[in-house]
């Protein structure tokens, strides 16, 4: 069986990936330079496919020429506390990106003549995206094998996303009992030396890290409140 892995470069992709080696899959893993607003996930998601030693592309898809973005154009990465994460849609909502990308997934499937496409997607600690949802992944699925001459050959092209109903604590200890290189990616909206510790992606990935019990490997410009006092209790 052969599987085709959307890798950003997170951590909920990366565990995505050791998932689908893990059930025996041969992984093809693919990315996306959809302009964004730095390249330090994709750099993080070279380190990934190679640590793992399996075949990566990195396709390119403007989304910039759409904007409408805090990733994708010329708008502030909003800063909030944890507890408002899920009260709006945010400004780093891309338009209809996962419909894109996914799109293009679907399609190199299809060359590559690959039984199922891995997508990283999460509804429980994530920040309120539509195209995170279940009923989105099923839609996909459905649209997919109607549009694709796999489907209609009766051989469809199933959406896996094993980490859908998952907090992020719990993602990190399945990553951490697949041995999931943590240091290796990136979660943050900002691409600078530290990740920022301020914005939601950050925010989540701390929380998760914090629920699971153990310490982010990464390296963090600020730490909000509520991981630093977990650190210090942690380590006196």
């Amino acid at each position: 069986m052969r599987a085709v892995v959307l890798l950003s470069g997170g951590l909920d992709s990366a565990t995505t990936l050791a998932i689908a080696i893990h059930r025996g899959y041969e992984v093809h893993a693919l990315s996306f330079d959809y302009g964004q607003r730095h390249s330090r996930e994709l750099e993080s998601a070279r380190k990934i496919a190679s640590y793992y030693n399996v075949p990566h592309r990195i396709m390119k898809v403007d989304l910039r020429q759409i904007g409408g973005s805090a990733l994708t154009d010329d708008i502030d990465v909003p800063e909030r506390d944890i507890e408002d994460i899920k009260n709006e849609i945010p400004s780093t909502y891309v338009p209809a990106r996962n419909t894109i990308l996914l799109s293009f997934t679907l399609a190199y499937a299809e060359l590559i003549d690959a039984d199922v496409i891995f997508y990283g997607a999460n509804a429980i600690d994530y920040s309120g995206y539509p195209d995170c949802r279940p009923e989105y992944v099923e839609a996909f699925e459905r649209m997919a094998n109607l549009g694709t001459k796999r489907g209609v050959e009766g051989r469809p092209i199933k959406i896996e996303a094993p980490l859908i109903h998952m907090s992020k604590a719990e993602i990190i200890r399945k990553g951490m009992e697949l041995g999931v290189p943590y240091e290796l990616t990136w979660s943050c909206y900002q691409g600078g030396e530290k990740a920022c510790g301020r914005c939601d992606s950050c925010l989540l990935r701390l929380k998760g890290f914090m629920e699971a019990g153990y310490e982010d490997p990464l390296e963090y410009e600020t730490y909000p409140d509520f991981y630093f006092e977990y650190l210090r209790k942690r380590r006196k």
